[in-house]
């Protein structure tokens, strides 16, 4: 890897590198194995979702004390007690499932063991990343922050392809579906050594905060840090209000899409198994779902990295092409009964949702000047977290009642977007 800033050496940023990767890679990979290992213990699905959403809750609560802390107890130890979180909760996660799969202790028994360890990952894992973000911005110069912030950054979209593509790689026979969390729990372990052995705790050069990063699911890469935010001689301002009306459309086009993407990755674990048959074959499940999943991030990918700075697409068509080309996508998954009609459904929706989580992104920050940027940063990965806490879980109660039903509320959710946003998103040129 090329050194990308003179302050910070190329062993040092790949380190920083794998820590935001391997926190991302890990989560997306459970992902894909969890509603398959549900299925083999007999674990009602919705009680499976609940433990992405319990994750996911902490998460959010959390993130906004670590990135604070960063700067108290420093920015190495935080990125350290991150990776012992999620290393930690992956090796606990995976000897419990591993026990319970065996029939040594009760499915109930598992499933609850299983959540309290998910608490490591969801509690201590967002330390990592805000830590890593100062660390990188408080010892590059200006010139060179950008580009090493969205090299962090996009290690982190990274791990979110990574993660289900690896996966069905580690269901071993010795530890069956348990094998991913397993394997991760290792790669954590070597992390953590690299992290001790080859990044110094030096003084920084620059004073630097750490953004609050959204809790990490197939959504593709994370948006960089802006420098404001890591602005030290920023001048006290009134506080960014939610109701404030040049922010209020974005961040509610925000919600609306949130929900519809949330629902979508929680109940397609539990589609593949039932559309393709497979409630008796959890290990094929686990690798088409990851096949899928990983479908799903290489089209969002697609849309971030390609179509967006290709067609120098601003924000309001941008949200709402997506809301468009995701409402089709979730029709054809929701009506696909095989795998070749999911993974193209699932894709187009995953492109759809790729164009409008940057969509409305930007537009949160086109509406307010330079010194606002810091505070609708932060909302807006509130209102990406916050999709996560209970819309799964919602979407796998309606989808067993129905699976149209689920996938019915979730194109609602993005025609809303579609007629509302006409008119109500209109501003596409930045604020001074």
């Amino acid at each position: 890897m090329a050194t990308v800033s003179h302050s910070i050496p190329a062993d040092r940023m790949a380190v920083l590198f794998a820590v935001m990767l391997v926190a991302a890679a890990g989560n997306t990979a459970m992902q894909s194995i969890l509603p398959a290992i549900g299925t083999t213990l007999h674990i009602p699905d919705v009680w499976v979702s609940l433990a992405f959403s319990w994750s996911a809750l902490l998460w959010v609560l959390t993130a906004p004390h670590w990135a604070r802390q960063s700067d108290k107890r420093g920015r190495k130890a935080l990125m350290a007690l991150g990776v012992v979180g999620f290393l930690s909760s992956m090796a606990l996660c995976g000897i419990v499932l591993w026990a319970g799969l065996k029939g040594l202790i009760g499915a109930g028994i598992t499933f609850i063991v299983f959540a309290l360890f998910r608490s490591l990952y969801g509690g201590l894992g967002s330390a990592a990343p805000p830590a890593v973000q100062a660390y990188v911005a408080s010892r590059t110069d200006p010139a060179e922050r950008t580009q090493a912030l969205s090299l962090v950054s996009s290690s982190f979209g990274l791990g979110t392809v990574i993660g289900p593509a690896v996966a069905p790689y580690f269901i071993l026979p010795v530890v069956g579906l348990a094998g991913p969390m397993i394997v991760f729990a290792v790669i954590g372990l070597v992390v953590l050594i690299l992290l001790r052995w080859r990044l110094p705790n030096d003084t920084p050069r620059f004073a630097a905060r750490g953004a609050i990063a959204p809790y990490p699911l197939s959504a593709g890469p994370a948006e960089p840090t802006s420098e404001e935010e890591n602005d030290p001689d920023a001048p006290p301002q009134e506080a960014l209000s939610w109701r404030d009306q040049r922010v209020r459309p974005w961040l509610l086009a925000g919600f609306w899409g949130g929900q519809a993407q949330a629902m979508m990755l929680g109940v397609i674990g539990f589609l593949i198994l039932d559309r393709l048959d497979l409630r008796t074959d959890p290990d094929t499940a686990a690798r088409l779902t990851g096949t899928v999943l990983m479908a799903g991030a290489f089209a969002t990918l697609l849309a971030q990295w390609g179509l967006i700075p290709l067609f120098k697409l601003t924000p309001r068509p941008t949200v709402l092409w997506g809301a468009l080309l995701a409402i089709a996508g979730i029709l054809m998954t929701g009506l696909a009964q095989d795998l070749h009609g999911i993974v193209i459904g699932f894709a187009l929706a995953s492109l759809g949702f790729g164009l409008f989580r940057p969509g409305f992104t930007a537009g949160s920050s086109l509406a307010v000047p330079r010194r606002d940027q810091g505070a609708v940063a932060g909302m807006t990965a509130s209102i990406n977290g916050s999709a996560y806490i209970i819309s799964p879980a919602i979407g796998v109660l309606l989808y067993n009642w129905h699976p149209m039903v689920a996938y019915g509320l979730m194109a609602a959710f993005c025609g809303w977007l579609v007629l509302w946003g006409w008119s109500a998103l209109r501003l596409d040129q930045p604020k001074a």
